[in-house]
């Protein structure tokens, strides 16, 4: 199983199907999911449901595939996670060229740099031996100032927009990648 190294402030471990709580702990401030489904919060059906069996499709504890919980040294409190996975891994040929990437953090913890110091960490350690990967990807709606910034410090720069069709909804996106060899030359000082 791949382990992702603690940086001095945070640290982390791959989430399993018993990690409904923390999915749905995250999920329950609106203005956490404004820039995910317009602010509506998600209820443990939906978690149960949908996100957990969406995750077991392409958690790969050896790969470092799956939804990493993120939580601080100090005190292990739980900051939010961050999602690798295979770009269409949703689709009848997911991608071994191209990883998505993810977050999404409690409110609390926003603008502090947690996200990018995260998305940074464990994209280079799930990274680091699939030579196959070329790209390193996000998408976000075009108003999510703060995920966009979080790309653009992950070195990502701006693909296009279009219209994100998923099994849970439609969305107006914005795709944003980075080589993976310029990845690895990317640093947050």
């Amino acid at each position: 199983m791949l382990t992702i190294p603690s940086s001095s402030r945070l640290y982390f471990r791959l989430m399993s199907l018993q990690d409904a709580d923390l999915l749905f702990e995250v999920d329950q401030d609106e203005t956490v999911m404004r820039f995910i489904n317009g602010g509506t919060c998600t209820n443990r059906q939906t978690i149960e449901q949908v996100m957990l069996p969406r995750m077991a499709k392409y958690r790969d504890p050896v790969k470092g595939f799956g939804i990493w919980q993120v939580r601080r040294q100090a005190d292990n409190v739980f900051l939010g996670w961050v999602l690798i996975r295979p770009m269409g891994f949703n689709t009848a040929n997911p991608s071994e060229q191209d990883v998505e990437i993810g977050w999404r953090f409690k409110r609390a913890f926003w603008e502090r740099g947690f996200a990018s110091e995260a998305a940074l960490r464990i994209a280079k350690a799930v990274l680091t031996n699939q030579p196959e990967v070329l790209t390193l990807s996000a998408i976000a709606m075009p108003e999510n100032a703060g995920s966009i910034g979080v790309m653009q410090k992950l070195g990502m720069r701006f693909i296009k927009r279009f219209i994100h069709q998923d099994a849970i909804g439609d969305v107006d996106a914005v795709l944003y990648q980075v080589m993976v060899n310029e990845l690895f030359n990317t640093s947050l000082t």
